[in-house]
């Protein structure tokens, strides 16, 4: 269960990195040459998701989700400056314990 909740971690930064030079680009004004990165952090992410240990893509998905949901709001809060609120909190507790219960069958 540690190696798949590094490699979540590592496949949301990924995913987030990308997403965000999209937004920099569209939303900001950024150079253009940000969504050469973008594409590039996004073919990671993805690869990175083909790692997990679990023989079925739906499954690794959702318990991808409650770690990404975690990395979205320290994002928020470490590179856009707004600290997660109560509920943002409360709310990504509720994601991960559940990615956890879905992490924790283990191999079909």
């Amino acid at each position: 269960m540690l190696g798949s909740g590094a490699l979540y971690i590592f496949a949301a930064v990924c995913e987030i990195a990308g997403c965000f030079a999209v937004w920099a680009v569209l939303r900001n004004g950024a150079a253009v040459w940000w969504l050469g990165a973008a594409a590039v952090s996004l073919g990671v992410f993805a690869w990175l998701l083909t790692r997990s240990e679990s023989d079925f893509a739906g499954r690794a998905y959702a318990a991808y989700g409650g770690v990404y949901i975690a990395a979205s709001l320290l994002w928020l809060w470490v590179v856009e400056g707004q600290p997660p609120s109560r509920m943002d909190l409360l709310g990504v507790a509720a994601c991960l314990v559940g990615a956890g219960l879905i992490l924790s069958q283990g191999r079909a």
